[in-house]
């Protein structure tokens, strides 16, 4: 049995997963979609959709629950066997049909807080009625997450939401209407890109994601070779973007919008800039035509965002109380890309999402599910409030010194009361003298959610690990803006912060790599750890601080935002950086010491 090729290979069941139905097979000829592979051989060497497993257990993980219930359309029609559960309120087969006629919303990045934030909107406003499509899923960087969490699974995702009361809100996702990999299926994501139903294309990709160049500023060799070439073949995700909106301008010349929804500052900006640099590489080697650019120019927009929710990876406590109701072969894994994944998404009740209100080709009545729908003015008020001050600084100290303390849960770490009074007097001292109100959302109130109610929920097995990824990448924005904010002030200082270089310096301190019990531990990813190790090489616990090694590290504003020096800031850093390398237990002192 063979793939035949159509403009957009997907399949949906015809009847519960008994039969199956091509999705506009123009062709009208009989082939396996890849949901029957859960029942039905493939032969060998067959082509279309990559080197896909036929059996479901060789993709999911070996759990078992008491009862047997399986992830799967067929059986979530059994109401009676998921009670505790929220089932789709609607006939995901029919969704799934409508979206192949006229696709409306691509998702790129099929990672966690997809899966229990965009996909749960869309989920919202088809049992709403205001929506009667799904969500196209495409993954361009794991492919395994496709391959191993949601197509044995029917595109199915079990989301939990972790109460603060220990209760657990359990719902069937079911609004992703298809899941595609640009590694195997890359024709049908062209395909689904060129409809003119198609409204947005949000992205979940990670900061990094948007990024050309490497911690030296220059282009990644992949990215170099993409721009010389052209559009055609290309290798990098972001070039593929690029291409595939170019083609979309060819073929229906419809505009569209490409909507970022990472955690990060401008990331409509981002998104914007890495576009059209390399189109305007192509542009100017004479591979693709003005008319082509200006498409990109004038007819994609880039609105940004601002997302809030506080997703940690899949967790075996969630799991447990998941086979406790018989649902098995949902046990977390690692892909080989390191991707913390399950068929799972565990993740705390408060969300908020906040959307530039710039689409030219229409979109949903996203703001009938909870989403602000704004300004531009407004998103970045939003989001400087919570990345700089109320959140994200405070996740960040709490990540670099709950690693160097022996931390593994951000709730334990604010029964700590160095910890804890830390982040606090950091955010209403330092921050909040500063912070930007948006209108829409009071940022007392919302800082007040996350010292009382967010990091002290027992139920969220967050970890400071996980948070102190890519920190090299966070630095700039969650603690580079208010130092600039107080350089520009009338009435205060740089100089007068304490608690913000403290942070800055406990960074340090962690990239050496040993704890505060002198034990080596594990550095979570991030760009620019070869380039930091290099610079901190030969600095050792117990062993005086070279600080003009240091002054690199801190006058470099790529990393901080400012130059440490010129802002006054440098030299308390590195006091706070010595008295923390001096020997065992020197964290927790100088903890004590400043923090009280």
């Amino acid at each position: 049995m063979v793939y035949t090729t159509v403009r957009w290979e997907s399949c949906i069941y015809g009847d519960a997963g008994i039969c199956w139905k091509s999705w506009k097979n123009k062709a009208k000829q009989e082939r396996i979609p890849w949901r029957a592979e859960r029942f039905l051989k493939i032969e060998k060497g067959n082509k279309g959709n990559g080197a896909r497993k036929s059996e479901k257990e060789d993709c999911v993980r070996q759990s078992k629950g008491d009862k047997g219930l399986e992830l799967s359309l067929k059986s979530i029609q059994n109401k009676e066997n998921w009670k505790g559960y929220h089932l789709p309120e609607y006939d995901p087969v029919k969704i799934a049909e409508n979206t192949a006629e006229r696709p409306q919303w691509m998702h790129f990045g099929s990672g966690n807080i997809f899966r229990i934030f965009p996909a749960v909107i869309c989920q919202r406003l088809i049992e709403q009625g205001e929506m009667d499509t799904g969500i196209v899923c495409c993954e361009g960087y794991d492919d395994e997450i496709i391959t191993k969490c949601f197509r044995p699974y029917d595109n199915l995702t079990i989301g939990v939401t972790l109460n603060p009361d220990g209760k657990l809100d359990k719902e069937i996702v079911a609004s992703m209407a298809d899941s595609l990999t640009m590694l195997h299926d890359r024709e049908q994501v062209e395909g689904v890109m060129k409809e003119p139903s198609l409204q947005m294309v949000s992205f979940t990709i990670t900061e990094k994601g948007y990024s050309l160049r490497n911690a030296d500023h220059e282009l990644v060799p992949a990215v170099a070779a993409d721009m010389e070439a052209g559009p055609k073949d290309c290798k990098t995700f972001m070039a593929q973007l690029t291409a595939m909106c170019i083609e979309r301008g060819r073929a229906c010349k419809k505009p569209l919008s490409l909507v970022s929804m990472d955690n990060c500052s401008h990331n409509g900006e981002k998104l914007q800039a890495a576009v059209m640099e390399i189109a305007k590489a192509w542009l100017d080697k004479g591979k693709i035509s003005q008319d082509d650019y200006e498409y990109l120019e004038k007819q994609i927009a880039f609105p940004w965002s601002m997302i809030d929710k506080i997703t940690p990876r899949p967790h075996p406590v969630v799991e447990e109380q998941l086979l406790a109701d018989g649902v098995e072969g949902i046990s977390p894994f690692v892909t080989s890309k390191h991707t913390y994944v399950a068929p799972f998404v565990n993740a705390e009740k408060p969300q908020y999402l906040v959307i530039e209100d710039q689409f030219p080709n229409g979109r949903p009545p996203l703001e009938h599910a909870g989403v602000i729908i704004t300004s531009r003015d407004i998103v970045n008020k939003v989001e400087k409030m919570k990345v700089c001050t109320c959140l994200n600084p405070l996740h960040t100290c709490l990540a670099v010194y709950g690693c160097i303390l022996g931390y593994t849960s951000i709730a334990e770490e604010m029964k700590d009361p160095q910890l804890s009074r830390f982040i606090d007097r950091m955010s209403h001292e330092e921050g909040m003298p500063f912070v930007v109100d948006p209108g829409v959302i009071d940022p007392k109130k919302f800082l007040d959610e996350v010292l009382k109610e967010r990091f002290p929920n027992p139920f969220m097995p967050d970890t400071p690990q996980r948070i102190a990824t890519d920190t090299s990448q966070k630095l700039s924005i969650r603690f580079g803006e208010t130092i600039k904010a107080y350089m520009a002030s009338k009435d205060r200082e740089a100089s007068e912060l304490k608690l913000i270089p403290l942070v800055q310096a406990g960074w340090l301190r962690y990239l050496i790599g040993v704890n505060d019990a002198g034990e080596a531990f594990e550095i979570s990813p991030d760009p620019l750890l070869p380039a930091m190790k290099e610079r901190l090489a030969g600095m050792e616990l117990g062993k005086p601080v070279d600080r003009e090694q240091l002054r690199p590290v801190l006058s470099d504003t790529t990393i901080f935002g400012v130059d440490l020096y010129e802002c006054g800031l440098a030299d308390k850093v590195i006091g706070y950086f010595e008295e923390m390398m001096a020997e065992p237990g020197a964290v927790r002192k100088t903890l004590e010491k400043y923090v009280g």
